[in-house]
């Protein structure tokens, strides 16, 4: 019965965790959309609350680890319910670092990428939360995961393809940005958000594994 209620308790710690880090995405979407429009005081607070939603995830993550380890709960599979908690929290956390150098470096960005960085961050975005439902099956049922992982790799690919047409649009397209540290400076940060996606992707291959090796 002890056994029983501590898998319980970690079941419900991890989609604790999973929650935090669907509520990042969308204060990451937000930040981004009030940095652009100049919107400085909500864009604070979008600092404020990814922070603080890091430091709730990295507490979640400590506490799965203790009460697996201590109660020696899914041996079997601990280590990659391990692997797979550290790899989400580094979303988590890779996101709120690419936030945060928004606030550090100040980047001028033109107008006419505002559309552009939006969707390519909704687009990172969705890819992060379609791991999200497939990481929660995975323990429910392993069976399903594979079948709501075609999400995640479609997101990543049309992100890659985005981000590869800002880019281009930056060093072909746009002749009044003279300076060529400044379309260097545009390109990093839209590497920086389409890296969230491709983060995404090797959670998704993480996944797709761990479901097969838990159904053979």
């Amino acid at each position: 019965m002890f056994s029983f209620k501590q898998a319980n308790k970690s079941i419900q710690l991890i989609e604790d965790f999973l929650n935090t880090l669907d509520q990042s995405c969308i204060i990451f979407r937000e930040g981004v959309k009030n940095y652009l429009h100049k919107n400085q005081g909500n864009f604070r607070d979008n600092l404020q609350t990814i922070s603080k939603l890091e430091n709730k995830a990295d507490q979640l993550k400590k506490q799965i680890e203790d009460i697996l380890y201590t109660h020696s709960l899914m041996p079997q599979l601990r280590g990659d319910i391990l692997r797979l908690i550290e790899n989400l929290d580094g979303i988590l956390n890779q996101s709120k670092e690419s936030l945060f150098q928004f606030d550090v470096e100040v980047p001028y960005i033109p107008e006419e990428l505002h559309n552009d960085l939006i969707q390519l961050t909704d687009i990172s975005m969705s890819a992060v939360e379609s791991v999200i439902p497939s990481a929660r099956s995975y323990f429910r049922d392993p069976g399903s995961v594979k079948d709501k992982l075609h999400r995640v790799y479609l997101y990543e690919s049309e992100a890659d393809k985005l981000a590869d047409s800002i880019k281009r649009k930056v060093f072909q397209q746009m002749p009044h940005i003279e300076k060529l540290s400044q379309k260097f400076h545009l390109r990093y940060f839209t590497l920086h958000i389409e890296a969230i996606s491709d983060s995404a992707e090797k959670v998704a291959d993480m996944l797709s594994i761990m479901a097969i090796k838990r159904t053979l």
